[in-house]
């Protein structure tokens, strides 16, 4: 029992440590190169681009050429459509979305009620994240067809009280593009937005050809090549594909405001509605010190744009992993070092973190079912259990609310694969010794029954 109870306390202080190492990571270094190659070691990310705009100088690191999926950046493109739009009298931000599309609507405490394009532009909606409330869309679906399996739900909470950000607002932003243009998302993205931009090499979902550098997803401290299909109705929200020269092009738009006349007014009228440190806006957020950017995070990349207005300066960072937390530190660091500030160093993402915790549960699951299998003692077999059996619970419950998503795809999308397989070694020390102890039992009943037979036939 001691040796169970010391190796339980042994795999807590790696968790624990491994956790306040991954929120301490100090730069290695006061410069950009060292800064990302650090990026590189700890996460284990292969490729990650970086561009730097500093008072119309743009540097690169990396590949400036390889498209990236670039996530939840994409919401400042939708969200400029539809400035663009609101700016043509086409859309009124304060109208109902039912007014955009037909048969649309929403429910709050059982009751109906609006939801304004305003709201879906500031994140407060009444939408959230999570999956089993608001489904994202199937491969085969429509924007028009995943609008009408939303429509009707229940609301976490009264439009416009709350912000609550949800891929399901851009979706659905992405839709109004459509009824209202008369074309469909990705035309008039393509032949509205981009190519009078000037972003050349900025997509509307996976394009064809080469070039594309291929997600990635951590597994027992590797990064390992993972595809998954873009869906045409998730695109609005979070699916673009870009590279490090359109993304220094991107932040020039913003910063420095080189745009076609008739752009002019929609990216003014997004900076003037973004105040506060925390607002957010059109795809937009505004950190402190006057700072905007977004970040993106899908499950095979990750992805943050910073440019600060005033000072002339901008930082994308895109890489092809899911480690959001880090990347979103390194964007951060890199403009401090541009600024000329210290760096605060990189922060450690939760799935970096699980790949370090569930790569030590596989090797100790690994290593203890033999020794389950040679044991004997009915009381040892019964503690394994007792404390695999809780613990397996514990994670197939807190998983799915911790993340607001199912079980199955926690564990065969988002999560690293070491996961996956600390579960399985779980599962299987604990069918290990259920079975041992169902022999044991068995073969103990039997020895019973059989003893007392012989003493039976003796007298």
């Amino acid at each position: 029992m001691n040796k169970r109870k010391t190796v339980l306390s042994l795999i807590i202080i790696f968790a624990i440590t491994l956790c306040l190492q991954n929120n301490l990571w100090a730069a290695g270094g006061n410069d950009i190169e060292s800064v990302i190659k650090q990026y590189q070691r700890e996460t284990k990310c292969e490729s990650v681009s970086v561009v730097v705009f500093d008072n119309d100088e743009i540097s690169y690191y990396g590949d400036s050429e390889g498209l990236y999926q670039i996530g939840s950046m994409t919401k400042a493109f939708t969200g400029l459509a539809i400035q663009k739009l609101i700016c043509e009298g086409l859309v009124n931000e304060d109208a109902s979305v039912s007014d955009y599309i037909e048969g649309f609507e929403a429910f709050y405490e059982s009751k109906r009620v609006d939801i304004t394009v305003r709201n879906l532009l500031e994140q407060k909606s009444g939408y959230t994240n999570i999956e089993k409330d608001y489904p994202s869309a199937t491969e085969a679906m429509t924007l028009s067809e995943w609008a009408d399996s939303i429509s009707g739900r229940e609301l976490s909470f009264m439009p416009g009280t709350e912000y609550a950000y949800s891929n399901v607002n851009y979706n659905l932003l992405g839709l109004i593009i459509e009824t209202v243009s008369g074309r469909t998302y990705r035309e008039y993205m393509e032949t509205e937005i981009l190519i009078p931009l000037g972003l050349k090499n900025t997509f509307v979902g996976k394009p064809d050809g080469d070039g594309i550098i291929e997600g990635t997803r951590l597994g027992y401290r590797h990064a390992l090549e993972f595809k998954i299909p873009v869906k045409e109705a998730s695109i609005p929200a979070g699916y673009f594909y870009s590279n490090a020269e359109d993304m220094g092009r991107w932040i020039e738009i913003w910063t420095k405001g080189n745009v076609p006349e008739d752009f002019k007014e929609a990216l003014s009228k997004t900076g003037d509605r973004l105040k506060e440190e925390g607002d957010y806006y059109s795809g937009w957020e505004l950190f402190a010190d006057g700072v905007m950017g977004h970040s993106g995070g899908t499950p095979n990349y990750s992805s943050r744009i910073v440019f600060d207005e005033k000072n002339q300066t901008g930082v994308c960072v895109i890489s092809n992993l899911n480690v959001a937390a880090t990347t979103d530190s390194l964007c951060n660091s890199i403009l401090d070092i541009v600024s000329g500030k210290s760096p605060n160093g990189l922060s450690g993402d939760i799935w970096t973190i699980f790949d370090k915790i569930f790569v030590l549960v596989t090797i100790i699951g690994v290593l203890i079912f033999p020794i389950i299998l040679a044991i004997k003692k009915k009381p040892v077999l019964i503690a394994f259990d007792v404390i695999l059996i809780p613990l397996l619970t514990l994670v197939l419950i807190l998983f799915p609310i911790i993340f607001g998503a199912g079980m199955k795809e926690i564990a065969f999308i988002w999560a690293p694969w070491s996961l996956t397989g600390g579960l399985l070694t779980i599962a299987a020390d604990i069918l290990g010794a259920t079975v041992k102890l169902f022999l044991g039992n068995k073969n103990g009943n039997h020895n019973k029954t059989g003893k007392r037979k012989t003493t039976d036939r003796h007298n």
